[in-house]
């Protein structure tokens, strides 16, 4: 197996983690960020405000884009399983 071949196995699969976790992160972020912005206008300094609608938000974009994500791995899997006779037979 050649260099080459693993650092492109190694790219597309980290190109997709971060595909992957796009959504939940970004969701994450702008509930965050909106309250904390909340937080910031009203004045109330407490910590654990904003992991309920965090938590909610996260589960609504899995929700949301899980079956997007299923796809995209199942797709990834297939192409790597194909490659397994190219990889194998050194061409």
């Amino acid at each position: 197996m050649e260099t080459a071949a693993v650092l492109d196995i190694a790219a597309q699969a980290l190109l997709l983690a971060g595909k992957l976790a796009a959504p939940v992160l970004v969701t994450s972020l702008v509930v965050g960020f909106a309250i904390s912005l909340v937080q910031s206008v009203t004045q109330i300094q407490e910590i654990t405000l904003s992991f309920v609608p965090k938590a909610v938000a996260v589960a609504v974009a899995l929700i949301v884009c899980g079956n997007w994500m299923i796809g995209e791995m199942v797709s990834f899997t297939h192409a790597m399983f194909d490659l397994i006779p190219t990889l194998l037979s050194g061409g």
